[in-house]
């Protein structure tokens, strides 16, 4: 075959291939636009996605947290240790327990009482309510004045018909499906965590008096205690002391029967740090598994109070709690040392 026969060969090969030649570049020029424009706007919304986490970090760093307490009040210690162990910085403001100047800008009466600070005040009621409207705004990313919508205050008459304020829903994370397997994958995590949350504020916290106010001598260890860490003026601190530890020997004893305690209040106190140990089981370090949930932070917050009395070094003695007890110091100790 001649030159301008090969020529004319290829040309007409070209000539009829040439339709499938463009489409196949404009195929693969169309599929390297799509690629780039699709990788362009993944890139987008992780930057966006990136900025937006930067945000609220920077808004979680300027919010500014106030706690009003009493240092020895076990509500105050579960709101203190879930803010040591979750690394969020706070401002302390010790309430004097007789006049309660302090907090004379709230018509609720009660400590803890904590204000958060971002452009705006929000005021937060409750140590179950605040620990669970900021569980929920730290991993849910809400917005805390609509997460705090959700529990609403309800007037109520106590058992001895004393008008108190309740309120909802108040061991309850509002959190959406996706958030919720992610922190309890397995479902009766969450049902176990709000069922000893709640025993805690309603049996646990109610053990602690009658053992700290005993006897007149550790009536009089802990009110020393409380004075000396508490905020009280010097004649003012001298009263309580004695005159305090007098009075509260006494309610102790209103209290034993007011909840139906052993007369050995030891007793008590002893099977309800056991029957705690108990529920953890052998095979975990913590209720929520290798980390503490808000079960562990509140039942270390309130036996924590008793810390130097008479009453833990008896508990720690006579009961199995030690081993989870200076588990949870070291979580706290740790998670406060690294944020």
């Amino acid at each position: 075959m001649s030159s301008s026969g090969a020529r004319s060969g290829v040309q007409g090969w070209a000539g009829k291939r040439s339709p499938l030649l463009l489409g196949a570049a404009f195929a693969l020029g169309g599929t390297l636009g799509l690629s780039q424009t699709l990788r362009r706007r993944v890139q987008g919304r992780e930057q966006l996605a990136e900025e937006e986490q930067q945000q609220q970090q920077q808004e979680e760093e300027a919010a500014e947290l106030t706690l009003y307490q009493y240092k020895t009040c076990p509500f105050c210690s579960k709101v203190r240790a879930f803010l040591d162990y979750h690394g969020l910085p706070y401002e302390i403001v010790e309430v004097n327990p007789v006049m309660r100047k302090e907090i004379k800008f709230s018509s609720y009466r009660k400590v803890p009482i904590l204000l958060v600070n971002v452009g705006s005040a929000l005021q937060l009621n409750d140590s179950s309510v605040i620990i669970s409207a900021l569980k929920t705004h730290l991993i849910s990313r809400k917005n805390l004045d609509e997460i705090v919508s959700y529990y609403p205050s309800m007037k109520a008459l106590n058992e001895r018909g004393k008008e108190v304020t309740e309120y909802g829903n108040k061991y309850w994370l509002m959190l959406d499906e996706q958030e919720t397997m992610r922190l309890y994958p397995i479902k009766a995590a969450r049902t176990e965590e709000m069922k000893w949350r709640k025993w805690v504020d309603d049996w646990l916290v109610h053990l602690i008096s009658p053992n700290v106010y005993r006897t007149p001598s550790e009536a009089l260890a802990s009110f020393d205690y409380i004075v000396r860490e508490g905020k009280f003026g010097t004649l003012e601190g001298f009263f309580a002391k004695y005159v305090g530890a007098a009075a509260m020997f006494f309610i102790s004893k209103r209290l034993k029967s007011r909840h139906h305690l052993q007369d050995n209040v030891r007793e008590d106190l002893y099977k309800a740090a056991d029957d705690w140990v108990k529920a953890i089981g052998k095979h975990r370090m913590f209720m929520g598994g290798t980390q503490p949930n808000l079960a562990d932070l509140a039942v270390y917050g309130v036996l924590r109070v008793m810390e130097g009395l008479e009453a833990f070094d008896d508990m720690m003695t006579h009961t199995k709690i030690q081993p989870w007890y200076r588990h949870m110091e070291a979580a706290i100790g740790h998670a406060g040392a690294t944020n």
